[in-house]
């Protein structure tokens, strides 16, 4: 198997955390416990050094736990999961920082490793000096550090300050120079851990252009991202972690969809019981899903793709005038909102849907949450249902040439994506 990059094997890692000690209320408490405090002593000092075969103590922690993958050369891997599922720890221990605890870890070729941005930066050195002391400590000969350097500082953007002493930098400057020495290392295996949540907007989108690059020279690359379309545009491959243990391991675009399916307790679809159903005795909303033009429920879709939103809802009392609208959030802001143009009366008991259109090369890249409404205007405003983040779902980008970019392979600004028609004219 020469062209397994990575090979890991069982791999576990655990940690002894701290615990409250015991508080005595009454003296006479204290003073036995103070009595017995030589065995008491002898034990916990043992105990530093041991661990229950189970692995069940109070004062243990399993931050991995069993986890097998192997990565080919020249693949680029994505990893996810929540905060504390033990995607650092992966790192830490590929990177040969901490040893596993059980199981193995096989590497085929240099390692180079964007875990701690600025690691080894020193405060009284001046830019130039530091880029030279970090590049060695990251591993890099003094020959590629003096070929690359111009690039470095160009890349970093903090070409005027180059010979001034790093403790006067912003501590974005200082970001941005650590990065910019990392992101130019040439390992055969790299790993990289949240790098896109360092500098500002601009400087991520630089970040995140370099790490395509890095990810289509035919470097294996393990990327640890909060950023899930970064991780779907870079990563062919995904595996999810949940405490510790490895519980997915597929194609990134539905990886990054049970992830989001699971981080927000639902996916690009919901349902409810009518017993349960949001709504009131008139009229009570059932369903919620995004599909596509196979009318396939999807949580992770192309720029590119046409779009249907489906609501349904049980109408109790005939004879009800309303309409229904939805409201699309990204980035913490309303992307769009859409209605239905008109209030329409229901005349008969039963199950409708309203159904939405939404057109190829409108959205942008991005996560999504759907909120749904349906009420009635005329007169006095009557709302039935009104319901926050119902659904969510990703859009992606394939960089195919087909949409609003066309062959421009920067990052895209904007929550909208419409492809607008261009000329030119000559007088």
């Amino acid at each position: 198997m020469t062209d397994i990059a990575i090979q890991v094997e069982n791999l576990g890692k655990r940690y002894r955390i701290g615990v409250q000690e015991e508080k005595y209320d009454t003296l006479g408490a204290q003073m036995l416990a103070w009595l017995r405090s030589p065995i008491t002593n002898y034990r916990r000092l043992r105990g530093l050094s041991a661990f229950s075969e189970n692995g069940q103590a109070e004062d243990v922690i399993w931050a991995l736990k069993d986890v097998s993958f192997t990565v080919k050369e020249g693949e680029a891997l994505g990893v996810i999961g929540r905060n504390g599922a033990g995607k650092s720890t992966l790192l830490k221990v590929l990177s040969r920082i901490t040893p596993p605890t059980t199981g193995r870890v096989l590497l085929s070729g240099r390692v180079a490793s964007l875990l701690e941005v600025g690691t080894g930066f020193h405060p009284e050195l001046t830019g130039r000096e530091n880029i030279y002391l970090n590049g060695s400590i990251l591993g890099m000969t003094k020959a590629e550090i003096d070929r690359k350097f111009d690039e470095i500082v160009a890349f970093s953007g903090v070409e005027k300050f180059i010979d001034t002493p790093v403790k006067r930098y912003s501590s974005g400057m200082r970001v941005r120079l650590a990065f910019s020495v990392a992101a130019h290392l040439e390992p055969e295996i790299l790993l990289i851990d949240e790098v896109l949540a360092v500098g500002d907007a601009e400087f991520q989108r630089k970040c995140l252009g370099k790490m395509q690059d890095v990810a289509g020279a035919g470097r294996t690359v393990l990327f640890v991202s909060h950023n899930m379309p970064a991780v779907t545009r870079l990563c062919q491959r995904a595996i999810l972690l949940e405490k510790g243990r490895l519980i997915m391991d597929g194609p990134s675009e539905e990886v990054v969809a049970s992830y989001l399916a699971d981080a927000t307790r639902t996916g690009a679809a919901r349902s409810w019981a009518l017993d349960e159903a949001p709504g009131t005795d008139e009229l009570r909303l059932t369903s919620v899903s995004l599909v596509n033009s196979q009318h396939r429920i999807v949580s992770v879709v192309s720029v590119e793709e046409e779009l249907q939103l489906r609501i349904g809802y049980r109408v109790n009392t005939p004879g009800l005038t309303f309409r229904c609208a939805a409201k699309f959030y990204t980035q913490g802001v309303c992307a769009f909102a859409t209605v239905e143009p008109t209030e329409t009366t229901r005349d008969r008991e039963g199950h409708y849907w309203s159904v939405v259109r939404i057109p190829a090369h409108l959205l942008s890249e991005g996560e999504y949450l759907v909120g749904v409404s349906i009420f009635s205007s005329k007169g006095r405003k009557i709302h039935y249902v009104l319901e926050d983040e119902v659904i969510v779902f990703q859009v992606t980008d394939p960089i195919s040439g087909q949409s609003a970019r066309g062959d421009y392979t920067e990052p895209f600004a904007g929550v909208m994506r419409p492809k607008l028609e261009w000329s030119m004219e000559h007088a």
